[in-house]
């Protein structure tokens, strides 16, 4: 999926979102050094993963970096490319006996084993067209009866004689065309002559010419969009053997939080309760609970106690404030803490762990922006694997394109810049901050930044937002809690 760009009729307003002031915006976007990352001792004790992919490549510097190296760290973040890397093979593909669901229930889900026909497709000779079935050269004389389709088989036809015939209806036995009602003409005496020359097998859909009985339509892996459902209908189908949707709970801390109203005395409304749950669902997640846990330790210790989901999202507190609970958490219940901030921003602060085999947590920072920056660097790619996509024709939903200006970078870290596309070209957003949702709201994807920034024209990796298929789950929860859900692509 591509985003699509904005309609010419709200081009002034996107361009308010644009990098247009240039002086302001450079003030605005200047980075300062990373502090040191946190070393509490209860961090420490959390069990790291040894391995520590290094970045893939480096990027092309535009602007001149205010250090050419990161500050001195006891923990140096995982680079971005790594961590969504190491995200996406934190869980082994989905084991579970699929079972299997109707079609009516299955638009959304992936397929956990090849779309195999069931029968010849189509599954004997029909017309494509309303005409005459003819047998040999013309002119023809015409029999009374006509074929229709969804009737029994027809009779054969001899040399010399024509019937009229209903598009999808059987073919006759012998008979060598269709010729289209257009290109005929009946005379006085009812004989059928054909107005162009009729070539063998015209207008005839011979059996099998989609497929044979056994052939792999698509492969495992595959979103069941409304098309795969038509085709599998067509091969036979009446249910589809699909993957479990994974099961996701998310957390939101913080005692500063409301749920309704307008901010006021300190107090600032909750904007991921609302987003991530229909964010997590379109990335393939049945979202189970959200649940508002301020700053309490022990209740966050409980929550990740007593969870049953595959994917555990906690907001905020993966820092190293006095309530940033989630390290020390992690280490209470024994996690194993597979990566420990990323060189992205926003939301270098954002984590992964294993907190039991088959359930994962993903801790994302509190700002808005910076929570978006983690769940498609952290939790996208662990959700392709834990939902079955990962080896299958679901892979991750990027492109590139072309920037329409150019992009300051931060000196080491990768950047994460909302984006809309304009003529084919992607057009930076000024409101990018880690608190901010305004550009992110008005974007079609998110521009990856390597280090050093981008030029002009730079081709630049975009990933796309998933905003594809509606809430299609069946079950009791209001993002589809509870429904039921090839290493080739093979068209």
């Amino acid at each position: 999926m591509t985003g699509q760009p904005a309609p010419d009729a709200d081009l002034d307003e996107a361009l308010a979102l644009v990098n247009g002031d240039r002086d302001g915006d450079r003030d605005r976007d200047k980075v300062t050094p990373r502090p040191s990352p946190a070393t509490t001792p209860a961090a420490r004790s959390v069990a790291r993963s040894a391995a520590q992919p290094s970045a893939t490549t480096q990027p092309t510097s535009t602007s001149t970096p205010t250090s050419t190296s990161p500050p001195a760290s006891t923990s140096a973040p995982t680079p971005w490319p790594a961590a969504r890397v190491r995200a996406e093979r934190a869980a082994p593909r989905p084991t579970a006996e699929p079972a299997p669901v109707p079609l009516a229930r299955a638009l959304g889900l992936i397929l956990a084993a090849p779309l195999t026909a069931l029968t010849d497709l189509p599954s004997f000779d029909t017309s494509a067209m309303d005409g005459w079935a003819v047998a040999g050269p013309g002119p023809w004389d015409v029999r009374a009866e006509k074929i229709l389709a969804g009737h029994g088989r027809p009779d054969a036809l001899c040399d010399g004689e024509a019937v009229r015939i209903a598009t999808g209806a059987r073919i006759p036995q012998d008979a060598t065309a269709v010729l289209r009602s257009e290109h005929g003409t009946l005379d006085d005496k009812g004989r059928l002559h054909a107005r162009r020359e009729v070539v063998t097998g015209q207008d005839i859909r011979p059996r099998g010419q989609e497929c044979r009985s056994g052939d792999h339509l698509l492969p495992a892996g595959s979103l069941v969009t409304p098309a795969v459902l038509g085709l599998a209908a067509a091969a036979g189908y009446d249910t589809l053997a699909v993957v479990r949707r994974p099961r996701a709970e998310v957390l939101v801390l913080g005692d500063e939080l409301l749920t309704e109203g307008l901010p006021h005395e300190g107090l600032i409304r909750d904007a991921l309760g609302p987003m991530l749950p229909p964010w997590l669902h379109a990335l393939g997640a049945d979202v189970t609970a959200v649940r508002f846990l301020g700053d309490d330790a022990e209740a966050l210790h409980e929550a990740i106690r007593a969870s049953a989901a595959d994917l555990i999202v906690t907001t905020g507190g993966t820092a190293s404030g006095p309530v940033d609970h989630v390290h020390p958490t992690l280490a209470r219940v024994g996690a194993e803490l597979l990566v420990d901030g990323v060189a992205v921003r926003p939301g270098h602060p954002m984590l992964l762990a294993r907190v039991r085999p088959g359930q994962h947590l993903v801790g994302l920072p509190g700002n808005p922006l910076a929570a978006v920056s983690g769940l498609l660097t952290l939790a996208e790619p662990l959700l392709r694997t834990l939902s079955g996509r990962a080896n299958g024709c679901g892979g991750p939903s990027t492109y590139t394109a072309p920037l329409r200006d150019a992009v300051q970078g931060h000196p080491y870290d990768t950047r994460l810049v909302p984006v809309t596309l304009r003529s084919d070209r992607a057009v930076p957003l000024r409101f990018n901050g880690p608190a901010m949702l305004r550009g992110i709201a008005a974007a079609d994807g998110l521009a990856v930044v390597p280090p050093g920034g981008a030029r002009e024209g730079q081709e630049l990796e975009i990933l796309d937002l998933p905003w594809a298929v509606p809430d299609v789950g069946t079950g009791t929860g209001p993002y589809g809690a509870g429904s039921a859900d090839g290493e080739e692509c093979f068209t």
